[in-house]
C-alpha cells in the first residue's frame, strides 16, 4: 500500500476531497495539520488513515518529526504533498531530507518560484515574456525604467499571489517605493517587470509521470487581481468552456520546458489586448508565471462543475494509476463572482439566487486567509454561453 504524506489537508477546506480520493484509490492517507483533530470535519477525518497534529505548521522540526513518526509506524513515504503554494519550499525540503523521490526537491525550488528565474524557463519554451530587472537601487532601476517606460509592475521575486504587488506610474511613486522599503528595512527581492495590457489566461493540468496532461482546461482573469486587492474591489474569473488551442500550446510547452511530472498545475499566461512592441500583437500569448499547484480557493470545485467531471479523483488518479478513466463533459462556463463586504449591492442575495436558480451552484463566505484576492462573499454559477455569464457578472456586482 502506498503512503501518502498530506500537508494542511484542512486548508482551504475544500482540499479534504483529495484526501477521500486518495483514500477511495485504496492508498494510505497520512494528515499533517495545526488543527486539532476534533475540529476537523468529519469527512476529512473519515479520508485520513491517521492525523498527526503539530502546534504549528511553520516550525519545520515539528514538521519533520510528523514525517518522521509516520515512517517509524508505517514505513517508506511515497508521496508527500500539500498542493498549497504557501507550502511548496516546505514540501521540498520535506522530500529532500526524507529522499521521497515524488515531487519537487530543493534544487527544483528557484525555477518553479522565483519570477525571474521562470523567465528563463518560458524563454526555453519560445514563449516571450515581460523584460524585468531585479530592484537593487535607485539608479539600475531608474535605467529601467527609462528604458520600458512607466507603468511597471513592482513584486517580491519569490511572492505568493498578488500580495505587496505595485502598480508605479512616475517618478514620484517610484521614489515612494523606495521610501518605504528603507523605512521599513525591508530586505524582500523586488522584481520590477515592464507593464502588459493584457488579460491573464491560464492553463490548468493534471501531469503524468512522462510529462503528459491526462486533463486540461484553462480560466480567464480579465480583471487584474493586483488592483482587486489594492483597489479592494470585487473579484471575477472564470474557467473556459473550451481551451483555446493556443494556450493549449503554450501550456504543453511550458510542461517542457520546466520538466513537469506528476502534479497538477496552474500556468499562467498573458493574452495581449494591445499590439506591444517586442512581446507580441494583440491576442498573443506571453508568458506569466508557474504555478505547481492547483488554482487557489474553490477553482478545483469549478473546474468540476464547467467539465462535469471530477479532478480530485483525476489527481488521485494520477498518484495511483498514473492515469485516468475519469470522464467529462458536458462543458460550460463556470464563473466566479466575489462580493467585498461594505458595498451596496442592487440585487440582494437572496434575490441572486431567485433570479438564477440553479444556474447557482454553490455560495458560501471566503475564507479571511483568502479574501483579500478573492473578497468576502462568493458565488459559482455555471452558464452555456459566454454573453449568460457576462449578465450574472453584471448583476451581481452592480451597486446601488
Amino acid at each position: 500500500m502506498k503512503n501518502v504524506v498530506f500537508l494542511s489537508p484542512n486548508f482551504p477546506e475544500n482540499y479534504w476531497n483529495f484526501c477521500r480520493e486518495l483514500k477511495n484509490n485504496g492508498l494510505r492517507v497520512l494528515g499533517i495539520g495545526d488543527c486539532p483533530y476534533d475540529n476537523l470535519r468529519q469527512e476529512l477525518k473519515d479520508s485520513l488513515d491517521e492525523y498527526y497534529k503539530v502546534s504549528s505548521l511553520e516550525n519545520y522540526d515539528e514538521v519533520y518529526k510528523a514525517v518522521a513518526f509516520f515512517i517509524s509506524k508505517y514505513g517508506r513515504i511515497d508521496w508527500l504533498e500539500s498542493n498549497n503554494e504557501y507550502w511548496l519550499e516546505r514540501d521540498a525540503h520535506l522530500r529532500t531530507d526524507f529522499n521521497i523521490n515524488s515531487g519537487f526537491h530543493d534544487e527544483d525550488i528557484p525555477r518553479i518560484k522565483y519570477k525571474s528565474k521562470m523567465k528563463e524557463y518560458y524563454a526555453k519554451a519560445g514563449i516571450p515574456a515581460a523584460r524585468y530587472h531585479l530592484v537593487q537601487e535607485w539608479d539600475d532601476t531608474k535605467a529601467f525604467v527609462d528604458m520600458v517606460g512607466y507603468p511597471v509592475v513592482v513584486k517580491p521575486d519569490n511572492g505568493v499571489g498578488a500580495s505587496n504587488t505595485f502598480k508605479i506610474n512616475n517618478d514620484t511613486e517610484l521614489g515612494r517605493f523606495f521610501q518605504l522599503r528603507y523605512e521599513n528595512h525591508d530586505t524582500t527581492q523586488y522584481i520590477m517587470e515592464e507593464f502588459v495590457r493584457a488579460e491573464v489566461n491560464s492553463y490548468d493540468a493534471i501531469i503524468n509521470s512522462q510529462g503528459e496532461p491526462i486533463f486540461e482546461t484553462g480560466n480567464v482573469t480579465p480583471m487584474s487581481i493586483m488592483d482587486i486587492v489594492n483597489q479592494g474591489d470585487n473579484s471575477v474569473f472564470y474557467i473556459l468552456k473550451d481551451l483555446p488551442e493556443e494556450t493549449r500550446r503554450a501550456g504543453r510547452a511550458a510542461i517542457k520546458a520546466f520538466g513537469v511530472k506528476s502534479r497538477f498545475v496552474h500556468f499562467e499566461f498573458f493574452r495581449l489586448t494591445d499590439d506591444m512592441e517586442g512581446l507580441g500583437k494583440k491576442g498573443d500569448i506571453i508568458g506569466l508565471e508557474v504555478n505547481m499547484r492547483p488554482c487557489g480557493g474553490f477553482t478545483p470545485d469549478m473546474i468540476n462543475f464547467a467539465h462535469s467531471t471530477n479532478v480530485y479523483k483525476i489527481w488521485a488518479d494520477m498518484i495511483a494509476y498514473d492515469s485516468t478513466l475519469k470522464s467529462t463533459g458536458p462543458d460550460y462556463y463556470c464563473i466566479f463572482s466575489g462580493r467585498r463586504n461594505g458595498k451596496n449591492f442592487k440585487l440582494s442575495h437572496d434575490e441572486l439566487l431567485s433570479k438564477y436558480g440553479s444556474a447557482i451552484r454553490m455560495h458560501c463566505p471566503i475564507p479571511d486567509a483568502l479574501a483579500e484576492a478573492m473578497a468576502n462573499y462568493m458565488y459559482l454559477a455555471t452558464f452555456s454561453t459566454k454573453e449568460e455569464l457576462d449578465q450574472f457578472f453584471s448583476d451581481s456586482v452592480a451597486v446601488w
